[in-house]
């Protein structure tokens, strides 16, 4: 595993080697919870709440839930496109895709502290990454993945390559990777990588989580 990435502001230290998103569907019975916590054992560093169905209450609950199982690992929690509920809860930051709040309009929310992530799918999107307001991005999806109805196009390893050169931020693919894809996609120039099928439906998310990360530290070999 590599070592954290170091925020440019005080208080926001993170690690995007293996980011899990959390997905309610996949985790099943298990639930979100019991699945964050067994990945935390097998080396998780960073974990989005994502559940767009969810109510606001719903929500801030299953944040809290995360927060008790990943807080002895010393994982931040991030909230998917809900500043609000971030606050609520107390979490460490949100992700923002391309319909969701302005990043500097989050910024102003959240203040200095907390961890604002977005999401890149192209040049232009690349190109407006403002350093002064986000603290990494997403760039994908890498390769094609059904956990998003509305995913775009995959743009490959290729593709993340010539983006990432773009963003003038740390960045994770995400987008269909898995531990055969991960060290590619750490080694065309990912800080980490963006998982939710390959732990969230797992049969051991502890197993799983601890191949990725393998996978991660075998691509910064390359």
């Amino acid at each position: 595993m590599g070592a954290a990435v170091e925020a440019t502001r005080p208080g926001r230290r993170f690690d995007l080697s293996v980011y899990l998103v959390t997905d309610t569907r996949l985790s099943g019975p298990r639930g979100v919870a019991e699945v964050a916590a067994a990945a935390a054992r097998g080396g998780v560093t960073l974990v989005q709440l994502r559940d767009p169905d969810a109510t606001t209450r719903a929500l801030i609950a299953a944040a809290g839930a995360l927060q008790a199982v990943l807080a002895p690992h010393g994982i931040p929690l991030i909230v998917n496109d809900r500043v609000d509920v971030a606050l609520a809860a107390g979490a460490d930051g949100v992700h923002l895709g391309d319909r969701d709040m302005p990043a500097a309009t989050a910024r102003r929310l959240l203040g200095h502290g907390r961890i604002i992530g977005v999401t890149v799918h192209d040049a232009a999107e690349a190109r407006a990454v403002d350093p002064a307001v986000a603290d990494y991005a997403g760039i994908g999806p890498v390769f094609a993945t059904t956990t998003k109805t509305e995913a775009r196009p995959a743009i490959g390893v290729d593709g993340f390559r010539a983006l990432r050169r773009l963003v003038p931020l740390p960045a994770v693919g995400i987008g269909g990777i898995d531990s055969g894809r991960a060290a590619d996609v750490i080694a065309a120039g990912a800080d980490g990588v963006a998982v939710v099928s390959a732990i969230c439906a797992a049969p051991d998310p502890e197993e799983a989580a601890r191949a990725i990360a393998a996978a991660v530290a075998e691509g910064r070999t390359r």
